[in-house]
């Protein structure tokens, strides 16, 4: 029996990992919003980031790829809350919960923080190459999302209602935070108050989901 203990070294490792690939995203995105996506080269977000650019085409793609680990942020933090809910917990009620807090201004948030980011959703909104690489993440998002749903849900879910609850979730966040960085929507926009594009996403989940029955067990007729 092998006693040895597991190494320390993995868990620093994919720490490391995941720190250099968001140094990346965070310097394309920079670039990106200052002088266009055309007018970028990968070995420009490279020096950004100070990564050689062996190690920019060892985490990405093409440069486009590069703004994905940004784009999806909101998503990733609504669905580790979800994940977090206890089993039980009302669906509707937790999806609302969630995303108003994923995407709330945090404790010492800056206005330059936002306008990072809007700044970054209208670039990648006017780009083809990066608004696929936004789609592609939000299609991404719907299929993790999935699994989260089906364990608050329970065993007996129908998975077909599953898979359209997960789209008009991600659907909601997505038109949320487009609406939110619209360059005439002034932040605060459709009642996020504090600037932030929880407002926004909130009422979209609110129209998108009206048509949505609670998630229930199949019945035999519907298998």
């Amino acid at each position: 029996m092998n006693t040895t203990p597991p190494s320390p070294r993995r868990p620093l490792t994919e720490r490391r990992k995941a720190a250099t690939r968001l140094e990346i995203a965070r310097a394309a995105a920079e670039l990106f919003t200052e002088h266009g996506p055309d007018a970028t080269s990968a070995e420009e977000i490279a020096d950004r980031a100070g990564v050689a650019l062996r190690t920019f085409y060892r985490y990405f793609r093409n440069k486009h790829d590069a703004v994905g680990p940004l784009l999806a942020v909101g998503a990733e933090r609504w669905r580790a809350l979800l994940a977090a809910t206890g089993p039980g917990t009302p669906l509707p009620e937790a999806l609302e919960r969630t995303l108003a807090e994923a995407l709330a201004v945090p404790v010492g948030g800056t206005a330059e923080g936002l306008r990072r980011t809007r700044a970054l959703l209208r670039t990648a909104l006017r780009d083809p190459a990066l608004r696929a690489v936004w789609y592609r993440v939000n299609q991404e998002s719907e299929e993790r999302l999935v699994p989260v749903l089906a364990r608050l849900a329970g065993p007996d879910s129908d998975p077909l209602e599953l898979r359209l609850t997960a789209a008009v979730a991600v659907d909601a966040l997505r038109i949320g935070l487009e609406v939110w960085a619209a360059p005439d929507a002034p932040p605060g926009a459709a009642g996020a108050g504090t600037g932030s594009p929880a407002g926004p996403a909130l009422r979209c989940l609110r129209e998108l989901s009206g048509g949505l029955r609670p998630l229930a067990p199949v019945t035999p007729a519907a298998r």
